[in-house]
């Protein structure tokens, strides 16, 4: 009996030996270092925890078939851009001029995600919930042929229910209604379950997005969420942003709300926001368009003012990380002035030398974050980042309670608005579908000023020596939510 028990000893502490090693190969394959080396780390040190956990959260991309469905459709949108850059009828929308400060990044996000610069728009910022969901209301009741909706969180409730209402008016009128939502994003919400059934009853299409399923061969792992926030009205008139529609307090029990930002489009870009909804749908539904019914989506090519706009797709879908590349780019060239407003703030290395480096070289950059925490890890990990930002110059503001601002921005110089859905964290780099305006406009950077000004005054300015005197076991509790932050 003691000789079967050395046997199984031996058996297993060979096992547990081997784990670390066979993972050697696995784990840095196209994989950061620092990410690499945290899951080696809790692997070698717990393999029996480590590994399981690894095989279920250690693949950071959506599957082979749904990344296939990706690089069709960008290869779809793509020939109808280049066919439509053919048509002189359209080439002062789709060939404008583009300021030479801009190029570099017209590039750069047509290279990532395959939109290019469109002309002939007008961009309104709002940061108003409830003037917000009015504007919106009032914009479906004016729909002719179609509404596209898709939002991480979805919520059918007292603030919300008018939306739904335009939503259902605009089914009785014959227009075509479309709704996405993540699922798990909507599902821990009340009322999931019957906002869906209500849905259906009123000739609203929909389906859920990244749907949780363990038994579909197409599953990924199960923290890939699609972070998506926007609408697109008739391919002419969109709404893209920070806002998920659900109500304000996101049915918290305490006194916290949030405080949003979005941009209404109209004009051309509109179609650009139509692109995505689109390959999202397609992913979802099996079904894609053809060149011929892409090209019936949208009614005719309409300017509606002379911004120049571009949207970015980002996510665990495409190749390259998308929004970390055109957010590190925008850094790197800023000049002057750089404001990033994001409620999580978790950054990879690149980003984080990106910020310490302008700084260092006499940019001023502003970074708001909120004194209000509703994600835990998040919250604690982004503030063992702030010793650092501060020593290099960075100035750090943290929006009062009971507000979280949630609002996802950055302003470069007086040259460059964006406007999104995405985080400055690690999840919205490699985890969260994603998407993003970027408007190189100075009359919508001056606008966001506006905005910027105002979460200013509602903020608290971070001491660097105030904030040196934080109790020991704070700083270690901050260091471990940022090792956490990197298994990914």
């Amino acid at each position: 009996m003691r000789a079967d028990w050395t046997i199984v000893s031996i058996t297993l502490y060979s096992f547990l030996f081997l784990i670390p090693i066979v993972m050697l190969f696995v784990v840095p394959h196209n994989r950061r270092p620092t990410s690499a080396i945290a899951w080696l780390l809790l692997i070698a040190l717990l393999p029996l925890i480590g590994l399981p956990i690894f095989l279920l959260f250690g693949n950071t991309k959506l599957s082979r078939q749904r990344r296939a469905q990706q690089r069709l459709m960008d290869e779809l949108v793509g020939a109808r851009v280049r066919e439509d850059q053919q048509n002189p009828d359209l080439a002062p929308f789709v060939c404008p001029p583009i300021p030479s400060s801009y190029e570099p990044f017209a590039r750069l996000n047509a290279a990532l995600g395959g939109l290019p610069v469109f002309a002939g728009n007008q961009v309104e910022l709002l940061s108003d919930y409830l003037h917000t969901l009015q504007r919106l209301v009032r914009d479906i009741d004016q729909a002719r042929r179609y509404v596209h909706v898709e939002y991480f969180a979805l919520s059918r409730d007292a603030e919300t229910e008018p939306v739904f209402a335009a939503l259902e008016r605009a089914v009785q009128r014959h227009v075509k209604v479309r709704v996405l939502m993540d699922h798990y994003g909507s599902l821990v919400y009340p009322n999931f379950q019957a906002m869906r059934k209500r849905l259906a009853a009123a000739g609203i299409e929909h389906r859920v997005m990244l749907p949780i399923d363990f038994f579909d061969r197409d599953f990924s792992r199960i923290d890939l969420r699609n972070h998506r926030k926007f609408v697109v009205i008739d391919g002419a008139l969109g709404y893209t942003g920070s806002l998920n529609m659900i109500r304000r307090d996101y049915f918290r029990r305490d006194d916290l709300y949030y405080d949003e930002l979005v941009a209404r489009v109209t004009g051309p870009v509109a179609r650009q926001l139509e692109a995505v909804f689109v390959t999202d749908w397609g992913a979802e539904a099996g079904v894609f368009p053809t060149l011929d019914e892409f090209r019936d989506l949208t009614l005719e090519w309409q300017r509606s003012g002379d911004v120049l706009a571009q949207v970015l797709p980002s996510g665990p879908g495409h190749d390259d990380d998308n929004n970390l590349k055109l957010f590190v780019s925008l850094v790197h060239a800023a000049r002057r002035k750089l404001v990033l407003v994001t409620p999580y703030f978790v950054p990879d290395e690149s980003l984080m030398l990106a910020l310490t480096t302008a700084a260092q070289r006499g940019v001023d950059v502003t970074l708001v974050n909120s004194e209000a925490a509703d994600q835990f890890l998040a919250h604690h990990a982004q503030q063992s980042y702030y010793e650092e930002l501060l020593r290099a110059g960075v100035k750090i503001y943290l929006y009062r309670r009971p507000a979280l601002l949630h609002a996802k921005s950055i302003s470069m110089d007086d040259d460059i608005a964006v406007i999104g859905s995405s985080n400055l964290d690690l999840r919205s780099f490699w985890l969260d579908l994603e998407v993003t305006l970027v408007c190189p406009d100075q009359r919508v950077v001056a606008d966001l000023r506006q905005i910027e000004a105002n979460y200013l005054q509602r903020s608290k300015r971070v001491d660097l020596q105030e904030w040196l005197k934080r109790p020991w076991m704070t700083k270690l509790f901050h260091n471990f939510a940022r090792l956490t932050s990197a298994l990914q």
